[in-house]
């Protein structure tokens, strides 16, 4: 899988996801994907959720580290611009693609351990997220 770069996106309490479904499998994702030579783990987690959202971010801090067969990154993000549902990346526009859908969307921060969101390690992290401590987010 190799290092990846992911943004953790939260609004009005409610945190983006991208739900996806594959092989008869139904589970949710913070938008991110791999790092590319040359790019920092924060510029990947920026390129992402531009191509996976449609929105440009500035990335707040680390969030948490995961080891997944390489190290995933998950970095507070606050949006600065863009329209949220409209990215274009190659999982929306490559009809090459075998890897299921992909389908952007927001998810209530209190309603997130009543989905299946991988890491669970992340997921957790999540839940225990209360709203006086987004309020610099």
């Amino acid at each position: 899988m190799g290092n990846r770069g992911s943004v953790v996106l939260i609004e009005e309490n409610k945190v983006a996801l991208i739900k996806r479904v594959r092989d008869d499998s139904v589970y949710y994702v913070l938008p991110g994907g791999g790092i590319q030579q040359h790019e920092t783990p924060e510029a990947a987690a920026k390129r992402e959720a531009f191509e996976e959202l449609g929105v440009q971010v500035e990335i707040q801090g680390l969030f948490a580290t995961i080891y997944y067969e390489g190290n995933q990154y998950f970095f507070m993000a606050k949006r600065t611009g863009g329209t949220f549902g409209t990215g274009l990346g190659e999982e929306y526009t490559d009809p090459n693609r075998r890897l299921g859908t992909y389908e952007p969307v927001w998810i209530q921060l209190r309603e997130v351990n009543e989905f299946n969101v991988k890491p669970l390690e992340v997921a957790m992290k999540l839940q225990c997220l209360t709203v006086n401590e987004q309020l610099d987010i």
